[in-house]
């Protein structure tokens, strides 16, 4: 079946993740951004390759700040629970496990709504699904610091995560059919700074002002600026030239999944991007609760910097290519594991600097193996390979939703022992994942012979 036959067109999992691996995975995969529409890919009559947006056209600065701003924006709102965890707990009298669920529930409803807001993307445009996604979120946002429980905070939490899908999961198809071939990289590099900015921003700015004001305000902050990044997005976003309209094949994109599903090295990736993001969410849905109980007892503001740490993920996506290129991709996965668990095990000393060091650890072994395993994605799939990346974002998020909760469930019986527990669990499993896979390796290349 070729590409186009798929039935909806997917983003690769560069986008959608922050600090994105895209930068970082060269050396494994030789990635370049890709989607894979379904019939769009021929422009409107009377536009060719060579009308598409270059470097010094205003249109090209216009289309570049535009994603950039709906990057904040996307991101923004999906993380801006995670930063007040424990005021919401204080607040509203939860347990660390019931208040990660206004955090899960974002990501999971994002999870269960990318392949469905491609295939709108794919019948009624680009710029027509990202403007009403990350409208129709921002709305969601101003009613957030209205809700009188936690039933009803978690419902709009996963009714923003789901309008949100839309522009991730659409986002990289306008750059890949607007943009000039020559001009990409540094298209996509730029919105996926906006995704990265807007992911440890929204944990910040909810934090601080939280921290200050109380949760509502730190709701009502985070709208804000995400109201201010659509606008900016809407004002600048240049209309699509090279799409046009097509139906979407649901029989075909489900025979494509099928397959994917089917292809026991693409389960496995997807499995990894699972258990990888299960200890990242694990993490940091409770370390805010440690930082601010005994024997660190920090402000709460001071609580909430931590995502800073967050940055550390640029520089080790960037080290798992060379890795990568030295190691292979097995090797770059046992060193990813290894540096997550030891970050575990560290973190689990009284000590400051052991803890925060610790949390570097972690956050750097999380970003390298992310970055390994979803750039492995796209070399391993032959064909339908947008949809293959989709898959795997649907288990990055779901290991998100999973992590987060369970570690959080975990930290409330047991405090932070109960939480790195769950991480080392996942990073077990991973590590008998990927010891697995090296057997079936080995295994191959020893038969080779005997068939030839």
């Amino acid at each position: 079946m070729q590409p186009s036959s798929t039935g909806a067109s997917v983003v690769t999992p560069d986008a959608l993740t922050q600090p994105s691996p895209h930068t970082g995975s060269a050396a494994c995969t030789q990635p370049s951004p890709r989607t894979q529409p379904a019939g769009r890919t021929r422009p409107l009559p009377g536009t060719t390759a060579a009308d598409r947006l270059r470097p010094g056209q205003s249109a090209f600065r216009r289309a570049n700040l535009a994603l950039f701003a709906a990057g904040i924006a996307t991101f923004v709102l999906l993380y801006s629970t995670q930063g007040l965890l424990p005021i919401l707990s204080a607040d509203l009298d939860l347990t660390p496990g019931q208040a990660s669920w206004t955090a899960s529930a974002a990501t999971l409803g994002l999870a269960l709504a990318l392949l469905p807001a491609s295939a709108l993307s794919d019948r009624y445009g680009r710029t027509a699904v990202m403007t009403a996604s990350v409208l129709a979120a921002s709305v969601l946002a101003l009613a957030l610091p209205f809700a009188p429980d936690l039933a009803t905070l978690v419902v709009l939490r996963a009714l923003q995560g789901a309008a949100l899908a839309g522009l991730p999961a659409t986002a990289m198809a306008y750059l890949a059919e607007e943009v000039h071939p020559s001009a990409l990289a540094s298209a996509m590099g730029l919105y996926v700074a906006g995704n990265s900015i807007g992911g440890m921003g929204g944990r910040l700015l909810s934090g601080w002002v939280a921290a200050g004001f109380g949760w509502r305000w730190g709701l009502a902050a985070s709208a804000a600026l995400a109201l201010l990044a659509v606008l900016a997005f809407r004002l600048l976003i240049p209309a699509a030239r090279h799409f046009t309209p097509a139906p979407v094949d649901a029989r075909a994109l489900a025979r494509t999944v099928g397959r994917h599903l089917r292809n026991p090295l693409l389960v496995r990736l997807y499995a990894l991007g699972l258990l990888f993001m299960a200890v990242f969410g694990a993490v940091y849905n409770t370390v805010g609760y440690r930082l601010i109980a005994a024997p660190f007892q920090l402000p709460e503001s001071v609580a909430a910097s931590i995502f800073v740490v967050y940055l550390v993920g640029t520089g080790t996506s960037a080290a798992a290519g060379r890795l990568c290129g030295r190691l292979g991709r097995r090797g770059a996965l046992y060193v990813a594991i290894g540096v997550t668990a030891a970050g575990l095990l560290l973190s689990l000393t009284d000590s400051l600097v052991c803890a925060l060091l610790g949390l570097v650890l972690i956050t750097a072994g999380f970003f390298a193996g992310h970055a390994t395993a979803s750039s492995a994605v796209g070399r391993t799939a032959t064909e339908g390979r947008a949809q293959a990346s989709a898959l795997y974002l649907i288990a990055y998020y779901l290991g998100n939703s999973l992590g987060g909760t369970l570690g959080a469930d975990a930290y409330h019986s047991t405090g932070w022992s109960g939480a790195a527990a769950v991480g080392l669990v996942a990073m077990t499993v991973a590590a008998a994942v990927t010891l697995y896979a090296t057997r079936q390796a080995h295994t191959a290349r020893r038969t080779v012979p005997a068939v030839r």
